[in-house]
């Protein structure tokens, strides 16, 4: 890998991270466009994730702080509550990670049909979820967390975004625009944390001697760099609720990508 095609990819990870676009679909079309394949892949695929957590936390740091210090309380208030609402999330995720990570990887590498699928799978959410009755519940409830935890193991598919999914479910169970787009971007940053960790316990970085370090250090950084703009668009846009264009987009690039499949 190039440090120029490291820049490229990098850029689409850190965007489409936060995006609902699907960032996993888009670096899989970036990756078949450069004819990149094996462990590079996963360790740069590792590589990003983790650069766009960073973002994540550099960008809602002070929630992530207002979080731990009511945390650390150690009371049943509403920093614990909202906690607890963020792990129950995890749970589907979870669960799919244990018992069909194997399935799951396989569909990355069976081409982009499955790709170019979701991604209509999420134009279809998004459509849906503009056009739902606006509706302003200010806090999430466990149930919702729930749902909005299995929409999220839903999207380990690649093409189905997930900030897309997470953030169409909780509007459609009418929760505020904002809450929504807060709780599914803090929702996302321990599952990606772990299975990164998982990676590097199994192995996943014995890759890391064919992949140059200074695509590396490109490719994180510009995930980094890209991935703090975008997930202060996004909120940006989650307020407005300009959802629709990234339906059309989505729509748009999932029957591209079934053609050329």
């Amino acid at each position: 890998m190039d440090w120029w095609e490291a820049l490229i990819l990098g850029l689409i990870q850190g965007l489409t991270e936060f995006l609902p676009v699907s960032s996993s679909g888009h670096l899989q079309m970036g990756e078949a466009l450069f004819g990149l394949q094996g462990e590079e892949n996963l360790t740069f695929a590792v590589a990003v994730h983790a650069a766009t957590v960073c973002s994540t936390i550099l960008v809602l740091w002070k929630e992530i702080a207002g979080l731990g210090k009511g945390l650390f309380r150690f009371q049943w208030n509403d920093e614990t509550q909202y906690v607890a609402k963020i792990i129950l999330s995890m749970l589907p995720v979870a669960m799919v990670g244990v018992f069909f990570k194997d399935y799951i990887e396989s569909l990355f590498s069976s081409g982009l049909l499955v790709v170019g699928v979701c991604l209509l799978v999420t134009a279809t959410l998004l459509a849906f979820a503009y056009y739902a009755k606006p509706r302003t519940k200010e806090k999430i409830s466990f149930r919702d967390a729930f749902f909005i935890g299995m929409a999220q193991a839903c999207a380990v598919l690649p093409g189905l975004s997930r900030s897309g999914a997470t953030i169409s479910t909780g509007l459609l169970l009418g929760n505020k625009k904002e809450t929504v787009a807060q709780f599914s971007f803090l929702m996302v940053l321990i599952p990606i944390l772990g299975e990164a960790l998982l990676d590097l316990m199994k192995g996943g970085f014995s890759g890391s001697a064919a992949l140059p370090a200074g695509a590396l250090l490109v490719g994180f950084a510009a995930a980094f760099i890209a991935g703090c703009a975008a997930c202060k668009w996004m909120i940006a846009i989650v307020k407005r609720g300009k959802l629709i264009y990234f339906a059309v987009y989505c729509a748009i690039a999932g029957v591209t990508v079934l053609a050329w499949s």
